[in-house]
This record gives structure tokens, C-alpha cells and sequence, in this order.
């Protein structure tokens, strides 16, 4: 074997041993079903402009105050979703909302991102309920039962959204960010 072909050996071997390449096709492997974590390593991230940047579990979830909504996407039937208000969650990170969220406030945003790299955005003001009847809900369970690792362990879901494209599956963060004070 030359050196070009043994090096192309030890770093197919090297990528296929990361699971990155599929040492008979030479491409990308896509995985046939998202990593399951066990129920209790649930976790998500509430971090960036808070004051107090948190990282809540499972149980941190199931512990605040519950919702249950009825909403469908993509033309399927409609489900029941149980979850908490996007903004308790909020809250829980030290973020106001009601009378103290004006003036400069009002142009922050929600970054909400997933394990698999999709991100979706919301302003502050869209989350309040003094401001929208339309809330945004981290859910957990969909029709009595706990997310399939599909959707969960965590999901967005806007029962008032025309297009479910924000309902975003597999919540693993949550960023707030503050535009910087204009000039």
C-alpha cells in the first residue's frame, strides 16, 4: 500500500471510529434516530442576558406550574400538550415581564435551540401574556405520554402560530439576547 492510500485508510478508519463516515459509502452517516437520554439527564439551559443563567431538569419542569393545550401541525389531528408557559421558564432565570418589560427591553430576544442545530426566535414582548394572547409553551408530554425521542424531551409548541415551523423538538438551550444600547 502507498502512503496516499494508507493515509486515506487511517483517516476514513480514524472518522468512521468518531462515527462521522460510513467506512462503505465515504459519507456522512445520518443517525436513524435521535441519541435517547435517559429520562432523569433531561436537561435544558437558560443562559446569555439573565440574571440569574440556569440550567433546569426533568423535575425542575414537572415541578412549575402545568398547562395543558390543545393545538395540531401539519394538518394531523389535534393533541394534547402538557407543558409550562416559555415565559415561567423565563422566569426562572431572573426575567421580567408584565409592567417591568418596556422601553429598551422590548427589543430582546429568545433564542431557543435544539440538538440538532435548528434555532428559533421570539421576542420578549411575544412571550408576555400583557402583551399577546398567543403564549409559547415548553412541553414535555403530548397526549398523556412523555415526547418520543423524536420531539423530547422537550418541545415548543404555539398553539396560535398558522405555521408549526417554531415548534421546535429536542430543546436544549435557551439564549436571551440583548442588542447592545444604540449609539
Amino acid at each position: 500500500m502507498n502512503m496516499r492510500a494508507c493515509g486515506r485508510t487511517i483517516t476514513i478508519t480514524l472518522l468512521t471510529a468518531l462515527g462521522s463516515l460510513s467506512p462503505l459509502t465515504g459519507g456522512a452517516q445520518q443517525a436513524a434516530h435521535p441519541v435517547e437520554r435517559p429520562a432523569g439527564a433531561a436537561t435544558i439551559q437558560i443562559s446569555g442576558d439573565v440574571p440569574h443563567p440556569v440550567t433546569l431538569s426533568a423535575a425542575d419542569i414537572q415541578a412549575m406550574p402545568r398547562h395543558t393545550i390543545r393545538a395540531s401541525e401539519h394538518g394531523q389531528p389535534e393533541s394534547s400538550y402538557d407543558g409550562v408557559a416559555l415565559s415561567d421558564v423565563l422566569a426562572r432565570a431572573g426575567i421580567a415581564f408584565g409592567p417591568a418589560l418596556r422601553g429598551p427591553a422590548l427589543a430582546t430576544y429568545v433564542m431557543c435551540s435544539a440538538a440538532d442545530g435548528y434555532r428559533v426566535v421570539f421576542t420578549l414582548a411575544e412571550l408576555d401574556s400583557a402583551f399577546s394572547d398567543r403564549p409559547a409553551f415548553l412541553v414535555d408530554r403530548k397526549d398523556g405520554q412523555p415526547l418520543d425521542a423524536h420531539s423530547g424531551p422537550f418541545r415548543i409548541v404555539i398553539p396560535g402560530d398558522a405555521r408549526p415551523a417554531r415548534w421546535i423538538r429536542q430543546v436544549t438551550a435557551i439564549a436571551v439576547v440583548r442588542p447592545p444600547d444604540r449609539p
